[in-house]
C-alpha cells in the first residue's frame, strides 16, 4: 500500500479535520449508521445540524437550508424547479460552464458569458434583461481557475436584478468566506471543501423569495422538486432517505469549530503570506495563475509554470515531503498547480509547503 501523504493540499476532496475519525467512530457507537431517517431521534439531529450551520456560518433565520447529495444536483434541482424560462450564467471555469451547459441542455434558451480570469466584470453591462430571465448564476469561488468574485461585484449584481433571482455556487468557500447570504436569493456548496468533511453532502440555502418563488412556479413532479423538500424541511425530514452519517458528521464538525467570522480572517492571512511570497520568490519560476489581486481567490491559490516543471514539482512535494499539491483543472490541468487553503488543512502544512519550496528553489 502506497504511503499516504502528510498533508494534502488537493482542493477537493481535501484535507478533513482530524476530529472526523472519533466523530466517526461514535457515530458508530450511537448506532447512527442504522438510524431511522423517519425517526424524532434524526429530526432533532437535523434540528441540531442547522442550528449550528446558522449559528457558525452567519445564515440568516428565515433562509431555508436543503440537503442535498452534492453541489451539482443543485444544478438539475435549480433548473427543473425555478427556471421555467431561462437562466444567465457568468462563468470563467469549468464549473461555471458546466453548469451552465447542464442548465442548457434542459433549458434550451438559457444563455451565458464567459470572462477573463483576470478580470471582475462590471454588473451594469451584463447581457441579460432581468423581466425575461428566471435565475443570474455565479460562481463566486471557481476552483479549476482559484478566482474569486467578492462581496461589491455581488452586492452590484443584486441590486440589478429585478424580479430575476440571484444563485450563486460557493462550493469553495461555504465555510471558509464570511458570504453575505441576504444579498443572494440561492446559495449551495458541498462538505469536502472548506467544511473538512468526506464528499456526500451539499447544503442549498434558499432565501424566502427564492421558497415563495418555487411555490409560484409549483413544480412538484421531480424527485427532488424544492417545493418537496422544503415541505418536508418544514418538518427537519428529507424527501428521500438522506445521507445520515454525513448529517451528523457536519454537525460535529461545525459544533467544534469557530464561527466563520474568526475562521476568514485567518484564511485571508494565511493567502496573503502565500501570495505574496509566490510574488516575490517565484520559485523555479513558479508564479500566482492570477495576476490580478481582486479576482483571486482566498480558499484556491492558484499557481502557473511550464507543464514539465508543474509535473516534477507535485512528484517532489509528493516523494520529498510527502505533501500533496492540487493540480490544475480542465484548460489549466497541464500548467497550473492549485493549493487548498481550506479550514481543515493546519497552519504547520502551510509552513511545511513554505520549506519545501525554499528547499528547491536554489
Amino acid at each position: 500500500m502506497a504511503t499516504l501523504p502528510t498533508y494534502t493540499f488537493n482542493p477537493g476532496p481535501s484535507a478533513v479535520y482530524p476530529e472526523v475519525r472519533q466523530y466517526l467512530a461514535d457515530a458508530f457507537e450511537e448506532g447512527w449508521l442504522s438510524a431511522p431517517h423517519r425517526s424524532e431521534r434524526f429530526t432533532t439531529l437535523v434540528r441540531h445540524c442547522l442550528d449550528q450551520a446558522r449559528l457558525k456560518l452567519n445564515i440568516p433565520q428565515d433562509y431555508t437550508i436543503l440537503f442535498t447529495s452534492s453541489a451539482t444536483e443543485c444544478w438539475e434541482i435549480l433548473t427543473q424547479s425555478l427556471t421555467p424560462r431561462r437562466s444567465f450564467h457568468l462563468y470563467n471555469g469549468a464549473f461555471g460552464q458546466k453548469w451552465f451547459d447542464y442548465a442548457r441542455a434542459l433549458r434550451p434558451g438559457c444563455t451565458g458569458l464567459k470572462f477573463d480570469i483576470n478580470d471582475v466584470p462590471d454588473p451594469a453591462t451584463l447581457p441579460f434583461n432581468p423581466e425575461e430571465t428566471d435565475l443570474v448564476c455565479i460562481t463566486q469561488n471557481e476552483t479549476s481557475t482559484a478566482t474569486q468574485l467578492r462581496d461589491p461585484f455581488i452586492l452590484s449584481l443584486f441590486n440589478r436584478l429585478g424580479p430575476a433571482l440571484l444563485a450563486v455556487d460557493a462550493t469553495s468557500s461555504l465555510g471558509g468566506v464570511q458570504l453575505k447570504f441576504i444579498k443572494a436569493d440561492i446559495w449551495y456548496g458541498s462538505v469536502q471543501k472548506c467544511l473538512g468533511l468526506p464528499a456526500g453532502l451539499g447544503l442549498l440555502v434558499l432565501s424566502p423569495r427564492a421558497v415563495a418563488r418555487a411555490r409560484e412556479i409549483g413544480d412538484n413532479a421531480h424527485y427532488n422538486s424544492l417545493n418537496s423538500m422544503v415541505k418536508q424541511m418544514l418538518n427537519h425530514q428529507t424527501t428521500h432517505t438522506p445521507n445520515v452519517l454525513g448529517i451528523y458528521l457536519l454537525s460535529r464538525v461545525l459544533q467544534a469549530r469557530e464561527g466563520i467570522k474568526v475562521i476568514q480572517p485567518h484564511l485571508n492571512e494565511r493567502a496573503q503570506k502565500l501570495y505574496d511570497y509566490f510574488e516575490q520568490v517565484q520559485p523555479l519560476g513558479l508564479r500566482p495563475l492570477i495576476d490580478n489581486p481582486d479576482a483571486r481567490s482566498t480558499t484556491v491559490i492558484g499557481l502557473q509554470g511550464p507543464a514539465a516543471l508543474i509535473e516534477d514539482v507535485k512528484r517532489r512535494a509528493r516523494d520529498e515531503a510527502g505533501l500533496q499539491i492540487g493540480g490544475g483543472y480542465g484548460d489549466l490541468k497541464a500548467t497550473s498547480l492549485r493549493i487548498a487553503n481550506f479550514p481543515a488543512v493546519p497552519d504547520a502544512a502551510f509552513e511545511a509547503l513554505v520549506q519545501f519550496f525554499e528547499s528547491i528553489r536554489v
